[in-house]
């Protein structure tokens, strides 16, 4: 085939693909920018801005031709390099050990950096809570190869079991984290038990099943959740028993060092709090890695039927995989809860199991580091998007759509395999 048919042939294909982003892009912007209200004497009325929504989908249409363009060039280039130099090993990693370090250090000097920055604070707060569950989820999916859609619930299961024993009990934030991480992976086993045979699809659809009863149960079981309206009053967490308030019955965090309260004392505590709980639960996801049960965790999710031919007892491997990620979110709820001081059913829908998942996805399977990028960009993205007003979620999801495109397997798509045997490199 000639160059000139090739061109011919790669042009018709560009525009009709190209096309179908145009009307794709249509269709998402007719409600959102074709269409809009505004009161009027008679009430509210439609106004229509076809003007704006032409310009959208013009630019979709040239941002789709321009994007296959810098993408076939990028992937020429990338071609040319591979077969310049001979390919890197996977097997030393350091730049990721490196980055990784980096985020720590940023993270312990973030409160200094940002003094007197409320806002920034709590950011990262979030960012942290969404890392640790994407870490915790990170097991299911990314290691063991179980598509949870309903890690949502664990995540309430001990948020509610903090928020009931704190105020009907009396019971303290360091006495409620284990109580709830234990529950929490209970109830982790539960759901793994009746889903043994099944996987892919069908895994997920029970998975959903199983938050939406977690959820409903909140809602319905008003005498013992509290309903709709939630739990209100819940205690915040104290530095081994200092409160961090100006005042008590006994001493406080500000009295025993000799500090003047600020109420920035306590949003600083809680950052280095899930920092630490951060920490500590990416050193037991790394070490479960290299210990049999990672291992195990592995093989089942690139062939289970020859881990059984092995004599591996794959019940047990999926069943730890589920009771260590739902162990990890529980431990996120507590904190979530002592955090807000309130919770109710609305703060666990299928939006936060869709984002968590979307955290592991985006980042790369199986990669700790790429979930920390990832929970980090899903957070802070939306925040840099609130001077867009209307168009804020639009441009979220633009991005998002961007980054899967450029970045199929996730921003660290490539990670070190846990074991390998000698002289083989690990695949991406």
């Amino acid at each position: 085939m000639s160059s000139t048919v090739m061109q011919e042939t790669n042009l018709h294909f560009r525009v009709k693909d190209a096309l179908g982003a145009a009307l794709v892009a249509g269709l998402v912007g007719l409600p959102m920018l074709g269409l809009t209200t505004r009161d009027g004497s008679n009430g509210l009325e439609v106004q229509t801005r076809w003007a704006l929504l032409a310009a959208f989908i013009a630019i979709a249409f040239a941002g789709r031709i321009v994007m296959q363009l810098l993408l076939q060039r990028f992937s020429l280039f990338s071609k040319h390099r591979s077969r310049a130099r001979p390919a890197p090993q996977v097997a030393g990693n350091g730049s990721l050990v490196w980055a990784g370090a980096g985020c720590v250090a940023f993270a312990v000097l973030l409160p200094a950096l940002f003094a007197g920055n409320r806002y920034v604070v709590d950011t990262a707060t979030t960012v942290l809570i969404y890392v640790m569950l994407g870490w915790g989820l990170n097991v299911v999916v990314g290691l063991a190869g179980l598509l949870d859609l309903g890690y949502v619930a664990f995540y309430a299961v001990g948020a509610y079991t903090y928020g009931l024993l704190s105020t009907h009990f009396g019971f303290g934030f360091w006495q409620c984290l284990p109580i709830a991480g234990g529950l929490a992976a209970a109830f982790g086993m539960l759901l793994g038990y009746p889903t043994l045979r099944l996987r892919g699809d069908y895994l997920a659809i029970v998975t959903l099943g199983f938050g939406e009863i977690i959820r409903l149960i909140l809602v319905n079981w008003g005498d013992v959740t509290g309903g709709p309206n939630g739990i209100s009053s819940i205690p915040k967490p104290t530095f081994f028993g200092l409160p961090m308030q100006a005042s008590g019955d006994g001493p406080t965090f500000a009295t025993v060092f000799g500090l003047d309260y600020s109420p920035g004392q306590r949003v600083v505590f809680l950052y280095y709090l899930i920092l630490a709980l951060a920490l500590l639960t990416n050193l037991l996801v790394s070490r479960l890695r290299r210990l049999p049960v990672g291992r195990a965790w592995e093989a089942v999710r690139e062939d289970e039927i020859a881990c059984k031919a092995m004599g591996i007892n794959v019940t047990n491997i999926k069943l730890s995989a589920f009771a260590t990620g739902a162990m990890l979110a529980g431990f996120a709820g507590v904190f979530f809860a002592a955090r807000q001081g309130f919770i109710s059913p609305e703060s666990f829908t299928f939006s936060e199991s869709a984002t968590i998942l979307a955290i592991v996805v985006l980042g790369g399977m199986g990669s700790q580091l790429g979930v920390v990028l990832a929970a980090a960009l899903l957070v802070i993205l939306p925040e840099l998007g609130r001077d867009f007003s209307e168009y804020r979620m639009l441009l979220f999801g633009v991005a998002m759509v961007f980054i899967m495109v450029v970045r199929p397997g996730g921003l660290i798509s490539h990670r070190r395999a846990t074991v390998s045997a000698p002289g083989v490199e690990a695949k991406p």
